[in-house]
This record gives structure tokens, C-alpha cells and sequence, in this order.
């Protein structure tokens, strides 16, 4: 029986640059900040915004169609007390528009729900980073044992 839980992406290091891939083929370049690539602080922002975003999305896009959809997120990058980075004031922001009418008012009427069901329930990114969960890291030879392990 296969895992159908398990989610998984590849960052390959090629010619000094890094890009994330998923098994159905996509690709992002990811960047440092030095260039248009995403860095993986911007990614982290985008997978929050992203996953709420399709949330609410399905679940109002079914009375109407929008006229503007647009999600913001921002947060700050500090330096705790103990010398470790780390994001803080994470904040999504929708801007969304519906038709006039009937339909156009049932959407608007289920906006603040839709966001509300993403945030508490519904969007697995967000639920974790507002949870928090163990991350385990390893290294592993090509050829070889594991080189050691780290985690927190």
C-alpha cells in the first residue's frame, strides 16, 4: 500500500545554482536574493499565502467567479535572543472583489468564513508553521553512510 500522505520536493544544486522540483515534473529556481530567483524565505511566505489562497478560492469561487483576487504576505526576518533567525509578524492579506448580484453577494458573504475555515482548519502550511513540528536532517554519501544528523 502506497503513503498518500507523504509530500516530498527535490533541491539539486547545478553550475552553483539551486532549484527546487516536485514529481510531476515542476521547477523553481531558488536564489539568495541576489537575483529575480526566490529565496527560501520568499517561498516560505509564498507556500503560506498560496495554500490559504486556493482555500478560500474553492470555497467562494463556487457562488462567484471573482473580479480580484490578490493575497499578500509579509512577515519579518529578526534575530532572536539566542542568535538564530527566524520570521516573526507573519500576516496574510486578501484583497478580493466579487460581481454584483446575487451570487456575487453569496461569495462576499462567505469570504470571512472561507478565511477564517483556511486559517483553523483547512491549510496544512500555515497549521504547521503555527503548530510547529519537528524537522530531522541527515547526510548521506552518494556512495557511502550517513555523515551525520542534526534536528530539532
Amino acid at each position: 500500500m502506497a503513503d498518500d500522505t507523504l509530500r516530498s520536493v527535490e533541491i539539486v544544486r547545478t553550475d552553483g545554482r539551486f532549484s527546487m522540483r516536485n514529481i510531476r515534473g515542476g521547477s523553481i529556481p531558488i536564489g539568495t536574493g541576489k537575483d529575480g530567483d526566490f529565496t527560501p524565505v520568499e517561498l516560505l511566505l509564498a507556500a503560506i499565502g498560496a495554500c490559504t489562497a486556493l482555500d478560500v478560492d474553492a470555497l467562494t469561487s463556487r457562488r462567484a467567479e471573482p473580479t480580484e483576487f490578490a493575497v499578500t504576505v509579509t512577515g519579518n526576518k529578526v534575530r532572536d535572543e539566542a542568535g538564530a533567525n527566524r520570521m516573526v509578524n507573519l500576516s496574510v492579506e486578501f484583497t478580493v472583489s466579487f460581481p454584483d448580484g446575487d451570487a456575487g453577494d453569496a461569495a462576499r458573504a462567505m469570504l470571512p468564513d472561507a478565511i477564517r475555515m483556511s486559517h483553523d482548519r483547512l491549510c496544512v502550511v500555515s497549521r504547521t508553521v503555527e503548530l510547529g513540528t519537528p524537522v530531522s536532517t541527515t547526510a548521506t554519501n552518494h556512495d557511502g553512510p550517513a555523515l551525520g544528523e542534526g534536528g530539532s
